[in-house]
């Protein structure tokens, strides 16, 4: 008898709802202590403890990608994410600089 694959079980989402997100790709030192790498799939975030999981979907294309909070910010009016370059560009064009998503705040 075949052994089965393990079922995939979605992650459990804590909050939701939608705002701007911008990106930034500066070296710079994090929130949590660790070098910003603007290829890592990583984001910026007020209040989320760091550390924390969030899948961030472009509403227009359907696109997400899910980063790990590690950074705070973004400081900017109407915006609750900063994506890194990297995680920015898997959904939308980085050439628009800002865009609506939407997010979802996974269980670890």
């Amino acid at each position: 008898m075949a052994a089965s694959a393990p079922k995939k079980t979605k992650p459990r989402v804590l909050s939701s709802g939608r705002c701007g997100a911008s990106f930034y790709s500066d070296p710079q030192m994090t929130a949590s202590g660790e070098r910003f790498n603007p290829s890592a799939m990583t984001a910026a975030h007020k209040s989320l403890p760091l550390g924390s999981r969030v899948r961030v979907t472009n509403p227009a294309s359907g696109d997400s990608v899910t980063v790990r909070i590690n950074d705070r910010g973004p400081y900017v009016g109407g915006r609750c994410l900063d994506l890194s370059r990297a995680a920015f560009a898997a959904i939308g064009d980085t050439g628009r600089g800002v865009m609506s998503v939407k997010y979802e705040v996974l269980a670890t």
